[in-house]
């Protein structure tokens, strides 16, 4: 029921300077390849890019928030933006799913990114793109399915195994978990999603022993056993606006913020290594995430006629 045209830039334009290579492909229906609207929309990835520098001026935040949308779009039934669509008719909203309820953001953002674009070449940039180039440019700077939302997506909470086949399903693997892992470099969490690290881990009554115990006791200051669910925190206390590899080593020293983040190192030996891997080496880090960016942004585009151009992405056109 998502409905987009999309070639989704698949952020190729490579993640600017992390991938500075073109990748192209074909799909049924249609291309995939980073040069789609040079002669269509000239102005496209400009107006894109100038309305993320904005907002991400204004809240630094806002770059986590639009690569997480990206990623929460392409996990269910692929890179359509079906997570854009508000509730109508036979629809129902993909933003009211656990994990996106009361958490999804830069919504506003893509209306405002859509709206200019509109001005400047109607219904020619969908979006799908829309979101998939303002992930990447985030990242440089620093049928809609309510079940599928619920079910695909993986939890902080989820064991090892569980996140790895929820990957596996959409056609990614142990590399590209670990890779795309480390987009928890930048952005926040709510208590509610660690806090049974911090005190009932196993349902015993006792905190993760994977967690730093120090840093753990620093967490419980604002994560209480019970208030403050929406309290924020930095996924990487070492570099929270900066794109980097710390939070590899973070998980390192037993201070991955989410379980979701520590059971990379302690759960798996593949993962593990790869952990330590991207720890010691952040261009490493930056060319595999950037090919596992590409290789997300892949899944299931809606390419020629298998879609339509929105006029706004909020809803269906009428």
């Amino acid at each position: 029921m998502a409905q987009s045209i999309s070639i989704v830039f698949v952020l190729a334009l490579a993640l600017l300077a992390f991938a500075p290579l073109c990748y192209c492909g074909k799909t049924s229906g249609g291309y995939l390849y980073p040069q789609f609207y040079d002669r269509s929309c000239p102005k496209a990835q400009e107006i894109v890019n100038s309305i993320v520098a904005k907002a991400v001026a204004k809240e630094a935040r806002m770059a986590a928030s639009l690569l997480r949308l990206h990623f929460h779009d392409c996990f269910v039934k692929g890179c359509d933006a079906s997570i854009l669509l508000d509730s109508s008719g036979s629809i129902i909203t993909e933003k009211t799913s656990n994990p996106n309820r009361n958490s999804i953001r830069g919504l506003e953002v893509i209306d405002e990114i859509k709206s200019a674009l509109e001005k400047e070449c109607p219904q020619t940039v969908s979006c799908a793109d829309i979101v998939a180039l303002a992930a990447r440019d985030s990242t440089v700077i620093v049928s809609a399915s309510l079940s599928g939302s619920n079910n695909n997506i993986p939890a902080p909470n989820n064991t090892f195994q569980t996140i790895l086949t929820k990957f596996k399903l959409q056609g990614l693997d142990v590399v590209d978990l670990v890779a795309l892992s480390g987009s928890h470099t930048i952005g926040n969490a709510r208590c509610t999603s660690f806090r049974q690290r911090l005190y009932n881990q196993s349902g015993n009554g006792q905190p993760d022993s994977t967690l730093q115990q120090s840093y753990a006791a620093q967490l419980r200051t604002r994560c209480p056993r019970s208030g403050g669910d929406q309290n924020l925190f930095f996924l990487d206390f070492v570099s929270p606006t900066k794109f980097d590899n710390s939070y590899f080593n973070n998980i390192l020293a037993s201070k991955g913020l989410l379980s979701s983040d520590q059971v990379l190192l302690t759960k798996n030996e593949a993962s593990m290594e790869l952990v330590k891997k991207y720890a010691e080496n952040n261009e490493l880090f930056f060319e595999q995430f950037a090919k596992s960016m590409v290789k997300m942004g892949n899944i299931s585009p809606l390419t020629g006629s298998r879609g339509e151009i929105r006029k706004s992405c909020r809803k269906i056109n009428a």
